[in-house]
């Protein structure tokens, strides 16, 4: 198991679409937040017009997401996307959303490179492969 490294770390504001009935950030928002910081961290390496002149796109092929304790609109998270795993095919990444005191949500996706004219998984951009 390769160690993981921390590849994106950015402040989260939390808008009033983010809360639900009862004032505090929905569940599904938090896997949105993932997607924000997964795109921050490919983007720094492979942009996405540059995989599409390429006809490649990110797949996910797994998103778990652990809630721990409740956001509301007047906390302040910081969200950080670590590298778990790359290899030729796959990339694996870990999740977490806190505030200074406390771990509200943490998570994990897996996913690959899909080409998106041929219809079939390809390797993984040697950008992402050299980290």
């Amino acid at each position: 198991m390769q160690e993981r490294k921390l590849v994106a770390e950015k402040e989260i504001e939390i808008n009033i679409y983010d809360i639900d009935a009862m004032g505090i950030v929905s569940n599904i928002v938090y896997v949105k937040w993932f997607e924000d910081l997964r795109t921050a961290f490919i983007n720094k390496h492979i942009t996405y017009s540059e995989m599409m002149k390429n006809n490649i796109s990110p797949i996910l092929m797994r998103t778990e997401a652990d809630y721990k304790v409740p956001l509301n609109i007047h906390d302040k998270p910081i969200g950080r996307c670590w590298l778990v795993k790359v290899s030729k095919l796959k990339w694996e990444l870990e999740f977490e959303i806190s505030t200074k005191t406390k771990v509200h949500c943490t998570g994990y996706q897996k996913g690959g490179f899909y080409d998106v004219v041929e219809e079939k998984v390809v390797p993984t951009p040697k950008e992402l492969l050299e980290i």
